[in-house]
């Protein structure tokens, strides 16, 4: 922050801020949650007790996330078995899934696999915050370590940095996964973004620059004619999920969005397609679980074990470091809209 424009405050959290608090009660008691104010609009909240995913994240007032039944549940409630991972997942904007499996429940050559992974469960064992300048605009810096490992087993880490912009609604991510063990290990991540009401709802579109859509089963084939339209929500609604090859720019990254045409407000999200070459949607719009899933990954959804039979399973080597990068942005009105429709082309 300038000096001239500080000398109006007596603390720059007149401006922006980021506070560190806890939770009281519930099953989400004692767990820290890092609230974050940009002073354009956009309000973050980054859950570091929980891989530092973005929990809460609402632009000029409207929210833009899935809570989903759960609630905000701590990592001490979380079991790697079966569907349990379903009792403790929060949603939220988004939740990291990986890092040696993720999808569907499974069985890996003798190895018991949940759904989803275990590093969205994990707390971080390192934390910081700060503000830095870049390019004439002051930037809020969150970053943060977490580790999955256990003994004869993968011993995997990953440092998390958040660029939350102040200019812009614009918040930039980085992850260094790692892999700090002896031995080569299973590689699967996939960043489940989760679109909520009122930013869903079915005034809503979806821009997603599809070159290639396959249904991931039966189910989704009953709609693939229709799997970017929003209805409003169904009682009994089944999930569907789509499989899709999404355009890159020049740099190779893809970008998708949504837009809802009533609030005048959207969202856009890009990644690097060199690791997130895959993207999944899931499209889940039943009574109190209406959410709509805009996932980047470097795999499918449907459990390791097919992944390795498809010969698609990705390791990462003794000593591997991978870097992936992805953004979300906030957008508005005419302007907004038009940019993810040039997404389309």
């Amino acid at each position: 922050m300038k000096y001239s424009e500080l000398s109006y405050m007596g603390h720059p959290s007149q401006k922006y801020r980021a506070e560190l608090v806890r939770l009281c009660g519930g099953k989400g008691d004692g767990m820290r949650l890092l609230q974050i104010d940009n002073g354009n609009g956009l309000n973050l909240t980054l859950v570091p007790d929980r891989c530092l995913d973005p929990y809460r994240l609402s632009f000029r007032g409207d929210n833009y996330g899935f809570m989903s039944p759960c609630g905000l549940t701590a990592p001490t409630y979380y079991s790697d078995k079966g569907a349990d991972f379903l009792r403790t997942f929060t949603a939220g904007f988004m939740t990291t899934c990986g890092l040696t499996f993720l999808g569907g429940a499974c069985t890996d050559q003798g190895e018991e696999l949940g759904m989803h992974g275990r590093i969205n469960a994990a707390p971080a064992e390192e934390l910081c915050w700060y503000v830095e300048e870049q390019d004439g605009e002051d930037v809020i810096v969150v970053r943060a370590r977490m580790e999955e490992g256990r003994l004869f087993a993968e011993k995997l880490s990953l440092t998390r940095t958040v660029r939350i912009h102040t200019a812009e609604n614009k918040i930039d991510f980085e992850d260094v996964i790692a892999n700090e063990g002896g031995e080569e290990q299973p590689f699967m991540l996939l960043y489940h973004m989760n679109m909520g009401y009122p930013l869903l709802d079915e005034n809503a579109e979806v821009f997603i620059p599809a070159e290639k859509t396959v249904s991931r089963d039966p189910r989704a084939e009953e709609g693939i004619d229709c799997w970017n339209r929003i209805d409003p929500p169904e009682q009994g609604f089944a999930e569907q999920c789509y499989y899709h090859t999404v355009k890159k720019d020049e740099n190779g990254w893809g970008s998708v969005g949504l837009f809802n045409n009533k609030l005048q407000k959207g969202v856009k999200i890009s990644f690097d397609t060199a690791i997130l070459h895959d993207f999944t949607e899931w499209k889940q719009l039943g009574e109190r679980d209406y959410v709509l899933g805009l996932e980047p990954s470097n795999c499918k959804v449907d459990g390791r074990d097919k992944a390795r039979e498809r010969g698609e399973l990705e390791f990462i080597g003794r000593g591997e470091k991978k870097t992936v990068r992805y953004s979300v942005k906030a957008v508005c009105g005419e302007e907004g809209k038009a940019e993810l429709l040039s997404l389309l082309g």
